[in-house]
Formats: C-alpha cells, sequence, structure tokens
C-alpha cells in the first residue's frame, strides 16, 4: 500500500510539472503570438516581392540585352544610345537595409518589453507566485523569441542572397562589398538579430520603464551597427591586401576586389608612396616621372571577393559573443531585479 502511494504521489507531481511548463510555454506564446504573427506577414510579403522582381531580373538577362557587359565594376552602356545599363536591384537594396537595422528593430519592439512590459506593470508577482521560478519565467519567454528571430533574420538573409544571385557582382548588378550586400546578408544577419534582441531584453529588465528601456536599445543597438559599418570600411577587423605590378606595367585588374581607394607608387627600398607623385596613366611620361624618383613598381590595396566571409564571420563572432554575454548577464541578474 505504502509504495502504491509513492507511485501516485510521484505520479501526480509528474503531471503538475508537466502542466507547469506547458502553462508557462502557453503564456509566453500568448504574449508573443502577435510579434510571431507580424515577422510572419512580413517574411511572406518579402517572399513574394523577391520573387516577382527576381523574376523580372532573370528576364532582363535572358533579353541579351546585358550579353556584351563586362563582369567587373566598370559600368555597362547600351551599345546604340550610351545610356547605363542597370537590373532593378533597388528593391534588393531596401531588404539589405531591413535586414541591417533588424538588430535595432527587434531590440526595441521585442526585446525590452519582454520582461520589461511585466516588471513595469507588477504582473510578473503574480506568474511567480503561482509556483514559476524566475529562471522559467525568463527561459520561456526568451527562449520562444530567440527561436522566432532565428528563424525571421536567417530566412530573411536567405531570401537576399536569393534575389541578389543572378546580379552579384556584375557592373550592372550588386558587387558584394556593397553595404546592402555586405551588412544585409549571410549569419552576420542572425548573430546581430540575437543581440539586438539580447540587448533590449537586459535593458527592459534593467530600466525601469518600457518606453526607457526601448529608447536605450535603440542607442546601444543603432550604435553596434554604425560601428560595424565603420570597421567595414577602414579594414579594421579584415586588413587589404596588397597588389604590385612591376615598373610601370598595368596594375593587376581590380575585378570582384573592394579597392580601399589607395593607389601608389613602390621605391626600390620598399617605401610606399602616394599615387600623386606621379599622376599619370601607363605611359611613356609615368616611365620618366618612376625613374626621376627612384620608383620600380605600382600597387594598390583592397579586399578579394574571398574575404566576404571573413567579413561575415568576423561580425558573427563579435555579435554573437555579445549576445552570449548579454543572455548570461540578464540570468545572473534576475534574482536581484525580479
Amino acid at each position: 500500500m505504502k509504495s502504491s502511494r509513492s507511485n501516485g504521489s510521484l505520479s501526480s507531481g509528474s503531471v503538475s510539472i508537466g502542466s507547469l511548463w506547458n502553462g508557462s510555454l502557453w503564456l509566453a506564446w500568448r504574449q508573443q503570438r502577435v510579434l510571431v504573427a507580424i515577422g510572419v506577414a512580413v517574411l511572406a510579403v518579402t517572399a513574394v516581392i523577391a520573387l516577382y522582381f527576381r523574376s523580372g531580373m532573370l528576364d532582363d538577362l535572358h533579353s541579351g540585352l546585358f550579353d556584351h557587359c563586362d563582369p567587373g565594376p566598370l559600368y555597362c552602356s547600351r551599345a546604340d544610345t550610351g545610356s547605363l545599363l542597370m537590373l532593378d536591384v533597388e528593391p534588393l537594396k531596401y531588404l539589405g537595409a531591413l535586414n541591417i537595422v533588424l538588430p535595432v528593430l527587434i531590440g526595441v519592439v521585442w526585446g525590452a518589453p519582454l520582461l520589461g512590459r511585466d516588471r513595469e506593470l507588477g504582473t510578473h508577482r503574480m506568474v511567480l507566485a503561482q509556483g514559476v521560478s524566475r529562471g522559467q519565467w525568463f527561459a520561456f519567454r526568451f527562449a520562444l523569441a530567440a527561436v522566432t528571430t532565428v528563424a525571421l533574420s536567417g530566412l530573411l538573409a536567405g531570401v537576399f542572397a536569393w534575389w541578389r544571385q543572378p546580379a552579384a557582382d556584375r557592373s550592372y548588378g550588386m558587387f558584394w562589398y556593397e553595404n546592402t550586400a555586405l551588412s544585409g546578408s549571410g549569419p552576420r544577419v542572425v548573430a546581430a538579430a540575437l543581440f539586438g534582441l539580447a540587448a533590449g531584453t537586459l535593458l527592459g529588465l534593467l530600466a525601469r520603464r518600457v518606453l526607457e528601456a526601448m529608447g536605450l536599445t535603440l542607442l546601444a543597438t543603432g550604435a553596434m551597427t554604425l560601428l560595424l559599418e565603420w570597421t567595414h570600411r577602414r579594414r579594421l577587423l579584415v586588413p587589404a591586401h596588397t597588389y604590385t605590378s612591376a615598373g610601370s606595367m598595368p596594375k593587376p585588374p581590380m575585378g570582384e576586389k573592394w579597392s580601399t581607394g589607395h593607389y601608389g607608387l613602390i621605391t626600390a627600398s620598399g617605401r610606399h608612396d602616394d599615387v600623386v607623385n606621379c599622376p599619370f596613366p601607363s605611359s611613356a611620361e609615368l616611365r620618366e616621372c618612376m625613374t626621376q624618383h627612384g620608383y620600380v613598381a605600382r600597387f594598390y590595396e583592397a579586399n578579394p571577393a574571398g574575404d566576404y566571409w571573413a567579413f561575415q564571420w568576423a561580425d558573427t563572432a563579435i555579435l554573437g559573443g555579445l549576445a552570449l554575454l548579454l543572455t548570461a548577464v540578464t540570468v545572473l541578474l534576475l534574482r536581484r531585479r525580479v
């Protein structure tokens, strides 16, 4: 009889624990379902727009109008009128811009109220009084938001890459180093979105009001976005390569490389001087100037197309690491702030 009661008690306890966890998940879903629905709607609309404009790109390419175009960085013109030829990539750039500001939007709209709303209204006390631990209260909310964030950002980045593919690294399309392509695609979009969510969640826990947390999140995520864009331009995380050519021979073609704008000449001792010292094209004047100043070669600095992934993984490591750090800080502060 004692064993029977013990088994019955254990079974009852298991049911209550399961009900408790199911209830926590249901509450998290109820509070975030509108945001999840908005995310699904944004993704669906984006996919339809991408399908429409990408089909137009393919039709233009199959028309033969671009067959004579050089795939390099020089612009392509119509043979008959001389007017500039470009695929319609403006809508694609809008999607890239959306992906860049995604961490700001997610942090402000989703992260800041995630814990901050309950704390401001005091409703978290009622939830905790039902036997839900602080860890569960946080875990279910954050897990649902994080899973949705990963799915939304990953799919938006995937749609961008698929849409851009016909126009990738072409003079009439979009090169890999344009900011909407470099920062609006790849795994860094997912890491950035998670960083925005983690930053907003932490600031929502620390701030006294949700609006205050939203403002702080806007500043933090916006500053981080601008900072990474600055590091790209300055080549701080991924240094540029130096390409040289002996004497006055033509420099290696730029092709898909991302130039730093730094061109120059090299002396026999290896000193690099600015190109303004001999501002001539490949000609007799250039050879004469180089001989006069003791220059033996020319150079330029640029990042090759393969550095796209170096930029991606550098940003992903920074943003993903910050997301993990901010989430850990939030967990540690839960005991004191709730």
